[in-house]
């Protein structure tokens, strides 16, 4: 792999088809997700979903392999063996879904 920062495990599996169930991103996001002083959920640094050409994806930061290599590991194994689409990250644009999401929805337009 090159020298990207970061991992995008798609939501389809190599021959194309959507990989199900649907909310599998979010479950492991989640997994790595922590509630802060507001109460609220906010994913990981490490480890977010994001929207890519209207696929759902995880992004998945390789400084997490230093961090939490049980994790990291857990990750790309989960990709592996069910035959997820794994690329470096090679966007030029960050289209991150928002650590909260009412938050971003209360901003004044």
């Amino acid at each position: 792999m090159s020298d990207t920062e970061e991992l995008i495990v798609e939501g389809l599996r190599k021959d194309g088809k959507p990989f199900r169930p649907s909310d599998w991103i979010e479950r492991i996001a989640c997994q790595l997700a922590s509630f802060g002083p507001d109460h609220r959920l906010h994913y990981s640094n490490y480890v977010h979903p994001c929207l890519i050409s209207g696929l759902m994806c995880l992004v998945v930061k390789k400084t997490l392999r230093q961090e939490n290599p049980v994790a990291y590991e857990f990750v790309l194994k989960f990709a592996h063996e069910n035959n997820l689409v794994v690329q470096e990250d090679r966007r030029n644009v960050d289209t991150t879904v928002a650590q909260d999401r009412r938050q971003s929805s209360q901003a004044p337009h």
